[in-house]
């Protein structure tokens, strides 16, 4: 009889065993497939951002008149350098870190983003290969800044920085880096001359900013966590609506009819001020970050662009200031009200060293790059391309 219920115990706990054994390997599996679910789906979200670099900033620049070309070609090569410089730099400070490789993208995806917007303040203005000495300068300094806010780099910002779209990060910085190069490089015969476009221009550009107005919440909802992701495409959508809707408003009541340009540009703005915010706001609150976006946008195109030139005496061929620089922080700003227990001095420290690091760099970089020559022709394809036209 003994002998039966020590047989029958070792059967009930071998079986216990297994099927807690199972459950463990199962439970392992279900991990697993999850991990790789979420990783397939930023792989997606990489695919969109990486259209907005190529096609949405690529086809954005294209409305300089007889620069077409030359935007397009820059766009290839600035992409170029940064996701592999940004990589190899993240490789240095982090490791391998090969169970991540689809996030490290996406940072060199922003990284690249940050770039192509501090491009556009010189576009036309540079030598093609000045392009590629800009981005081998700049990634470095946007890494450095990146690290300092967001991953507390020197301690500074303890109680943490709100910023997951990159408002301040990637908009701000890249803008106010552009301008500050722009100072060190203007001269006398670019300043006099108009950035010209025409009808053809301005339709591909407006191709480039429906690129990006499409995927613009992928890029904000690139990394926020998977539970958090519907919150995020919809405030982005609600806020690029927002500033759509005022700057054609704002276009109409101050010019007296609509500029493309400021629907191709202006349009984005709310997509730039929302990064700050995209996994806090409510609904109403994106719409209205949105709305003031696009006004402080379309405001700046129509207004401020002429007399930034006069005051800084150099050109922002794009209007970064006005599409990335004002609405970012903006972005940066509204965060301290909207997202709940933020530290508004955390805040407002990294917004001071983001626009102090940006303008130091920029300045260096712009005398570093006026080193390596100057166009005899500025805002044209001839110089460099076979068979391009003269204006």
């Amino acid at each position: 009889m003994m002998k039966k219920r020590s047989t029958a115990l070792k059967m009930t706990l071998s079986l216990l065993f297994f099927g807690l054994a199972s459950a463990v390997f199962a439970q392992g599996n279900i991990k697993t497939e999850v991990s790789s679910i979420l990783e397939f789906q930023q792989y997606d979200r990489a695919i969109h951002i990486m259209a907005m670099l190529i096609l949405g900033f690529g086809f954005l620049m294209v409305f300089v008149k007889n620069y077409g070309r030359s935007a397009l070609t820059a766009t290839f090569l600035l992409v170029s350098v940064a996701i592999p410089l940004y990589m190899a730099g993240s490789s240095l400070i982090h490791g391998d870190g090969s169970n991540k490789e689809i996030e490290r993208l996406i940072l060199a995806e922003f990284g690249a983003a940050s770039l192509l917007i501090a491009a556009g303040a010189l576009l036309g203005r540079i030598k093609m290969h000045q392009y590629i000495i800009l981005g081998l300068l700049f990634i470095p300094c946007y890494m450095l800044n990146e690290w300092i806010i967001l991953d507390n780099g020197l301690g500074l910002l303890k109680s943490g920085f709100a910023d997951t779209g990159g408002s301040i990060v990637i908009h701000a910085f890249g803008a106010i880096f552009g301008i500050a190069a722009a100072i060190s490089l203007t001269t006398s015969d670019s300043l006099e001359k108009p950035v010209t476009s025409d009808s053809s221009s301005d339709r591909f550009s407006m191709i480039g900013s429906m690129v990006l107005w499409i995927f613009w919440p992928s890029f904000c909802a690139a990394l926020v966590p998977a539970e958090a992701i519907p919150m995020t495409v919809v405030n982005v959508f609600l806020a690029l609506c927002g500033s759509t809707l005022v700057t054609y408003v704002l276009s109409v009541w101050i010019r007296g009819k609509i500029s493309i340009a400021d629907i191709a540009n202006a349009a984005l703005a709310g997509g730039v001020a929302i990064g700050a915010t995209c996994d806090h706001a409510n609904h109403m609150t994106a719409l209205v970050i949105g709305l003031i976006a696009g006004a402080i946008s379309a405001t700046g195109f129509a207004v401020l662009q002429d007399r930034q030139k006069k005051l800084l005496k150099t050109v922002d061929t794009c209007g970064v200031t006005n599409l990335h620089g004002l609405p970012g922080l903006f972005g940066g700003l509204i965060a301290i009200p909207v997202v709940f227990g933020l530290s508004a001095v955390a805040q407002l420290t990294g917004i001071a060293i983001t626009i102090v690091l940006a303008i130091g760099a920029g300045l260096i970089s712009g005398k570093v790059i006026s080193l390596f020559g100057q166009r005899k022709e500025v805002y044209s394809d001839v110089e460099e391309f076979v068979d391009a036209e003269a204006d």
